[in-house]
């Protein structure tokens, strides 16, 4: 077995849950619709469809992911990221360098 390197860690100090949880259904939602956009797509490709409607529909999936990734992002700023934040200490320092690095990476995508 080859050695791969170790998934990041999760983090398990977010007060009760995930910042998201209230809103689960809702991103469940708009993820299974994601998911049919990317089919549309697939199969656009592999009907041959003209090159422009199907960037313009991978445009509109991206759109879709990035919406999704800010909602998340919010929901993780007010509540972990804001209880670790009033509790203090160490905790804090992570989550907030994991909010900042998310953050960047959203931007560099």
């Amino acid at each position: 077995m080859a050695d791969t390197p170790a998934a990041a860690p999760q983090s398990e100090t977010c007060h009760t849950g995930h910042g998201y949880m209230g809103d689960k259904s809702r991103y469940l939602a708009r993820l299974k619709r994601i998911e049919g956009q990317a089919r549309g797509i697939h199969r656009m490709v592999d009907e041959e469809q003209y090159c422009i409607d199907i960037l313009t529909q991978i445009s509109a999936l991206t759109k879709a992911l990035e919406g999704v990734a800010l909602g998340l992002l919010d929901d993780h700023l007010k509540h972990c990221v804001l209880d670790a934040a009033r509790q203090g200490g160490d905790d804090a320092e992570v989550k907030l360098k994991e909010a900042s690095d998310a953050i960047a990476r959203l931007v560099r995508s």
